[in-house]
């Protein structure tokens, strides 16, 4: 398993700051490595959304569907996609913080399914320097600074 967390203190309200990350149309703004997003289902962010997320692949491209497992308005969304040789599941929590502004907390986790999960531990390095790409394009979308 591979794991990317990254944490952003934001001016925006924690409503905007959610509003704009639990859509994940907005994807393509932020992270690098996401070609195209279609919305699949739903219209925007919410609980009945899913979204096809073509991402750069050491192969070639490849789409993955993102579907929402969970969605709690306005502080965090889980969503998760599977193809035949992963898995990726993304959770983002937005916190307000005191006097203004708020935390948003990016976490990305994915797992080589199947024969491939040997090379799970081999996948860190890889998707370290592909989460620092994103996570410094979502502190530039969100006028931000790092926590963590």
């Amino acid at each position: 398993m591979a794991r990317y967390v990254t944490s952003i203190s934001t001016p925006k309200s924690p409503e905007d700051a959610f509003a704009y990350m639990a859509d994940l149309r907005h994807f393509a703004d932020w992270d690098p490595g996401v070609k195209k997003v279609a919305q699949v289902d739903g219209d925007g962010a919410g609980p009945d959304s899913s979204f096809d997320v073509t991402v750069a692949g050491p192969v070639g491209d490849m789409t993955l569907r993102y579907r929402t497992l969970t969605w709690r308005p306005d502080s965090s969304v889980v969503v998760e996609a599977s193809n035949l040789w992963m898995t990726s599941h993304d959770r983002i929590v937005v916190e307000p913080a005191e006097g203004g502004g708020c935390t948003v907390t990016y976490d990305a986790e994915v797992r080589l399914r199947g024969p491939l999960h040997v090379a799970d531990s081999l996948m860190g390095p890889g998707f370290d320097k592909i989460g620092s790409r994103a996570a410094a394009g979502l502190r530039r979308v969100l006028d931000g600074e790092f926590v963590k």
